[in-house]
């Protein structure tokens, strides 16, 4: 049961990756309820810390913090047992009757696809593609950059640079990010987690002829994360991510940029909540 000040705000995110999941940790671990939705295939790719992976296996825990696949009629129970339900709901149409006081739009599509500043009495966007006073109450900036995590009350995030955030040990020329060269479906020989060295055979993508294009480590590195088998694949999708840190633990533990966009998330919550009662 929920004895936090905070258990009658309660918290619905759009979208359950990575970057959801490192807000959903955080205002969970500080005694918010929180509710996600996701997609019937979710996109995650970095699944280890991503809530997502409850919509394939049914529950997903994340450092000690474990979420539910669930239904509407299940939300209440499921919080009240300190889980975390995940809806499968593309177009939220959960949301007459969770009736958020917060909504934080977490799917990063660099573009509002549906989300109105109307959904919540405090609604809440990540990255670029929203607008302050037109979209939402606030942005949290998700560029890896000095302004990393920051609530932004007017304007808007950083653009979109189309460039993953580079990481130490990754060459000027290489990304870590891995995308599909065709379409078809992504078959995994590794798993995350997994050391390969440069220009091993991660996976291949199985077009619907039957041909195989092959997925290949771009440096050494540690598989940080790989896109569920079942989720179609198209051209230039981002299927995996690699690490050159030689540390398998990162795959499995919240990373630092997730962790500052749910700071962020959680200051702009705190901050609304203190004008409410000044």
């Amino acid at each position: 049961m929920n004895n936090s000040p905070f258990s009658d705000t309660l918290i619905l995110i759009k979208g359950a990756g990575d970057l959801a999941t490192g807000a959903a940790w955080r205002l969970h671990r500080c005694g918010f309820p929180v509710v996600m939705t996701e997609l019937s295939r979710p996109l995650a790719v970095r699944r280890a810390v991503s809530f997502a992976q409850a919509v394939f296996d049914g529950e997903h825990t994340v450092e000690g913090v474990t979420a539910r696949l669930s239904t509407v009629e299940d939300v209440a129970d499921v919080l009240a047992a300190n889980e975390i339900p995940v809806l499968i709901d593309t177009d939220t149409d959960c949301l007459p009757e969770i009736a958020p006081t917060v909504l934080v739009d977490a799917r990063v599509a660099k573009r509002n696809i549906d989300t109105s500043i109307d959904d919540a009495p405090l609604v809440v966007a990540l990255g670029p593609g929203y607008v302050v006073g037109i979209d939402c109450h606030a942005v949290i900036e998700t560029n890896r950059s000095h302004n990393l995590g920051r609530v932004i009350w007017q304007g808007s995030a950083e653009e979109n640079t189309g460039n993953p955030g580079s990481l130490p040990g990754v060459p000027d020329d290489t990304s870590r990010v891995l995308r599909a060269g065709v379409s078809g479906r992504f078959i995994s020989f590794a798993n995350i987690g997994d050391r390969l060295p440069s220009g091993d055979t991660i996976g291949v993508i199985q077009r619907p002829g039957g041909e195989e294009a092959p997925v290949l480590a771009p440096f050494t590195g540690v598989v940080r994360g790989l896109i569920h088998e079942s989720t179609p694949v198209n051209t230039g999708m981002k299927i995996g991510d690699m690490d050159p840190r030689i540390d398998a633990k990162n795959a499995f533990t919240i990373s630092d940029k997730s962790l500052a966009i749910g700071g962020g998330v959680l200051e702009a919550i705190l901050t609304w909540l203190n004008r409410q009662e000044g």
